[in-house]
């Protein structure tokens, strides 16, 4: 049988009431637990993405590219995810929807850093990190299974990568002059565009997606 228990009730009752998040002011769900209303597949392998007990996921039998339907320039996305052995995802921003965002657009990266398989990459290849182009700092993700919360900052030039509370990554993109880099690179010189989840072919959970404007 339910019950329905009012806050009011358990105080009188004398019963610890569990804290209340706290309001994110100017934030919007990106993401409403049910459904990818809102989102575009791209490219999609296999299932793509699925929704699975509220959880927006990257099953290992799919992938491609989730792109949100609008467009955002300046903002602060804040999320959760969480990989397992191997895992590999991305979010992009200020992509197009057609060629690899980790190029014509920005790539901000989700790895299991410590897989034996990704020992050798170079540094801008690692978590949080805007993809080939600024390192990320390392040693802030939490171990296979757990969720890790993630707030991506783009305003004008610069983007700042907030994981589980540390600022790992801030990169003013007006500074990145090697010729090589912005050849291959493209998409840094983009100023809007839309966010999306870049899958690779493991599986990669995604929750709480919400968005601020700026």
């Amino acid at each position: 049988m339910k019950l329905n228990i009012t806050r009011r009730q358990m105080l009188a009752a004398g019963l610890s009431i569990p804290a209340l998040a706290a309001p994110e002011a100017g934030f919007k769900p990106l993401f409403d637990g049910r459904s990818l209303d809102g989102w575009k597949l791209v490219r999609g392998r296999g299932r793509g993405y699925v929704v699975e007990n509220g959880v927006l996921a990257c099953p290992q039998d799919g992938g491609g590219n989730l792109f949100t339907e609008a467009e955002y320039a300046d903002f602060v996305l804040r999320l959760e995810w969480r990989l397992w052995a191997g895992g590999n995802n991305g979010i992009g921003i200020r992509a197009p929807l057609e060629g690899d965002a980790a190029y014509v657009g920005m790539e901000i990266q989700v790895l299991d850093d410590n897989g034996p398989m990704y020992k050798d990459l170079r540094p801008g290849q690692y978590t949080g990190s805007v993809y080939d182009v600024a390192p990320a700092k390392r040693g802030f993700v939490k171990p296979n299974g757990e969720w890790n919360s993630y707030e991506i900052a783009a305003e004008k030039r610069v983007i700042r990568v907030t994981l589980n509370g540390e600022l790992i990554t801030d990169a003013d993109l007006s500074k990145v002059a090697d010729p090589v880099v912005l050849a291959k690179h493209p998409g840094l010189a983009r100023t809007s565009g839309h966010i999306g989840l870049l899958g690779h072919g493991t599986r990669v959970e995604f929750r709480n997606l919400r968005i601020k404007t700026l």
